[in-house]
């Protein structure tokens, strides 16, 4: 059987549905390609019976206005807003929300600090909004466009943040969030809490060179939004979807893309794993860039030395996922029931984090791990049975390769990260119905993404901006004529932004009416 579409959108994610979406308003016909039976795929969240995990982003923003606006998005798509609890062996927890950090060791001098450090940072994310909501310009060859996003960023670096803030970004901007924070304060949890923004779901350590530039791209979702905990009710991508079909977009679930289909170096459709061949003019692809290049459209279709450079992108995870069954909420030192629907974090001071980095480097996990934890099962009853609830944790560090396999470290490892609980949360063990641990393998298997790397490719400089995935396919089109990456592999990177899918949709469109003209 052949159908006949102008374009397909491969992947129901948000960043594939936000393209979609844009051009089915912008007048094409669209069909976007699901392979899982449902596009909020909540059945294959349940990880016990009765009990669900929030899928692998446990805490979310708001997409940015102009996206809202351009969807006809007018809902919240995100659940209770929530504050972050850096926690303390001892019970002197610190608590963050928005501009404020307390705490009883938390000093008058920090405090203030941190109000400043906030609205500083906030404003150097901010600035970066040109580059973020455009296509990333290239440095040589630019056309109006790349020249025309260069200007902007100048502007709203030089006058938007003032001649001194904007010495102060070019000085931090490329360095290590270690070294910064130690220069602003002095408590060891409030550096700790701040620099795991910085590497959660990166191969990264505070030390890590460019993990200001992390942090900086984590926090702009902050600057039109608060973060919030992930429940098994995906709203945002239910919205999504609603829009998308509101805008005439064919949605097609349980439809595998086995291949797209090149001819004469140009993409014409794609066929599908039950066999099934769909022709169009346009093929957006939302998978990560190997499997896209690597798979989908195959080596054989590509420059050899392009297949190389897209090989040995850097796509390996280095954090797990643990999702536990309870019987009941479990007891923390110091903390209420209502303090339990934040978000918690486990890592005592920056050296804890690097401590647990570093046996990565050697394909070993962490004996020590940092872990972020979130009750969802507070903010939404239907994730557990009545009465009982569920733990939703990232732990860092975990290798994709592990020296002596996951087969045979999976329970020990399990155990770790619960034993690392149970020093702050006592009764922890005594709760546990059953337990679910997601190696960066798991991940990959899982959510198809290369590497289980939640941002489809590391985010350090060499692989960001005009340079994600790599240097010839940064601004959405491909070596494959027709074939466009609108996915996270792509810029400005991983996170529940929908920036790539945005930046990808207008980047088509434009190419369209170029070719049409």
């Amino acid at each position: 059987m052949t159908e006949s579409t102008r374009a397909i959108v491969i992947g129901g994610g948000h960043n594939g549905l936000i393209c979609a979406t844009l051009l089915a308003k912008a007048g094409h016909a669209v069909t976007l390609l699901e392979g899982r039976s449902s596009i909020a795929n909540a059945p294959d969240l349940e990880f016990a019976p009765g009990f669900f995990s929030p899928g692998l982003a446990h805490i979310h923003t708001e997409l940015h206005p102009k996206l809202r606006q351009a969807l006809n998005l007018t809902s919240k798509s995100t659940g209770t807003k929530t504050k972050t609890i850096a926690l303390d062996g001892q019970g002197a927890h610190i608590h963050f929300y928005g501009d404020k950090v307390e705490g009883t060791s938390v000093s008058d001098v920090d405090q203030a600090a941190y109000a400043s450090f906030r609205k500083e940072f906030l404003s150097y994310a901010k600035a970066l909004t040109p580059l973020l909501l455009n296509r990333p310009p290239r440095l040589k060859n630019m056309d109006r466009g790349d020249q025309f996003t260069l200007a902007k960023l100048g502007w709203s670096l030089r006058f938007g943040l003032g001649a001194s803030s904007m010495r102060e970004f070019l000085r931090v901007g490329g360095i290590n969030i270690y070294d910064v924070l130690n220069e602003l304060f002095d408590n060891k949890l409030v550096k700790a809490a701040i620099s795991v923004d910085a590497v959660m779901g990166h191969h990264m350590a505070p030390r890590t060179p460019t993990t200001v530039l992390t942090y900086l791209t984590r926090l702009f979702a902050e600057t039109h939004s608060e973060p919030s905990v992930a429940t098994k009710v995906d709203s945002l991508h239910r919205e999504l979807e609603a829009s998308a079909i509101a805008a005439g977009v064919d949605i097609k679930t349980d439809a595998w893309v086995e291949k797209v289909i090149i001819e004469n170096d140009r993409a014409n459709g794609v066929q599908l794993a039950s066999g099934q061949t769909m022709l169009a003019d346009i093929v957006a692809s939302s998978a990560d860039a190997k499997n896209t290049f690597l798979k989908l459209a195959g080596a054989a279709n590509l420059d050899a030395m392009f297949v190389h450079r897209i090989s040995k992108t850097r796509t390996n995870g280095s954090v797990a996922r643990l999702h536990l069954a309870l019987k009941d909420i479990p007891s923390f030192t110091n903390l209420t029931t209502e303090d339990l629907k934040g978000r918690l974090l486990i890592a005592p001071d920056m050296r804890y984090i690097e401590r647990a980095f570093n046996p990565t480097k050697y394909g070993e996990h962490a004996e020590q791990p940092v872990l972020e934890i979130t009750i969802p099962s507070l903010h939404d009853a239907t994730m557990a049975p009545d009465g009982q609830h569920v733990m939703s944790v990232n732990i860092c560090y975990a290798p994709y390769h592990l020296k002596q396999g996951w087969d045979n470290a999976r329970d020990k490892f399990t155990q770790i990260c619960i034993d690392t609980l149970s020093a702050y949360a006592p009764n922890l063990p005594s709760q546990i119905i059953q337990k679910e641990l997601l190696t960066p393998q798991d991940i990959e298997t899982r959510f198809n993404i290369s590497g289980g790397h939640w941002h489809h490719g590391e985010l350090a400089i060499d692989q960001s901006f005009m340079m994600r995935p790599i240097h010839g396919t940064a601004q959405y089109n491909t070596p494959i004529e027709n074939l466009f990456l609108c996915g996270a592999a792509a810029h400005p990177g991983g996170g529940i932004t929908g920036l790539p899918g945005w930046n990808a949709a207008r980047r088509i469109i434009a190419m369209t009416k170029d070719k049409s003209s």
